[in-house]
C-alpha cells in the first residue's frame, strides 16, 4: 500500500445462505492484515451491498457465496457499483464456485475468486497486488 490510508474492504455475505464463518474468518484476517474492515452480516440483496460500499468508500467488496446463486449476485453487485459511481472498486468473492463459472465471473467484471481451502494468506495478497485506494 503506498497510500496512507488503510485499504478499506467491505465483506458481505448476501442470499439467503445462512453460513458465514468463512466470511467472518477472511474479515478477520484481513483486518489482522491491517485493513480497514466492515462486515455487513447475513442476507444481504446486491442493492444493501453497493450502497453500503458507495457510502463507506471502500476499495473492495468481498463476497462470500455458499449457495450456488454466484452466477447472479456476484454480476449483479458488479454492475450496481458500477450505475452509482462504483467503478473503481475491486469486487472479489469465494465460496463454491465452479471453474466454469470462474471465467464467466471474470468477464462480468469479478476481479478475484477464492474457492474454500485457500490459504488466508493468499487473500490478503491478492489484495495488496489488486486494490489500490479510491481517494
Amino acid at each position: 500500500m503506498s497510500s496512507t490510508r488503510k485499504l478499506r474492504i467491505l465483506v458481505a455475505k448476501p442470499g439467503l445462505d445462512g453460513h458465514d464463518r468463512g466470511a467472518k474468518i477472511v474479515a478477520r484476517a484481513l483486518r489482522d492484515a491491517g485493513f480497514e474492515v466492515i462486515y455487513t452480516g447475513l442476507h444481504q440483496t446486491p442493492e444493501m451491498i453497493a450502497a453500503a460500499a458507495i457510502q463507506e468508500d471502500v476499495d473492495a467488496v468481498g463476497m462470500s457465496i455458499m449457495s450456488g446463486a454466484h452466477m447472479v449476485l456476484m454480476p449483479a453487485v458488479v454492475d450496481l457499483l458500477r450505475a452509482r459511481g462504483g467503478e473503481g472498486i475491486a469486487v472479489f468473492g469465494g465460496g463454491i464456485i465452479p471453474d466454469d463459472d470462474m471465467e464467466a465471473l471474470r468477464a462480468k467484471g469479478v476481479k478475484g475468486l477464492f474457492t474454500p481451502g485457500t490459504p488466508l494468506a493468499e487473500i490478503v495478497d491478492w489484495i495488496n497486488a489488486n486494490v489500490t485506494p479510491r481517494q
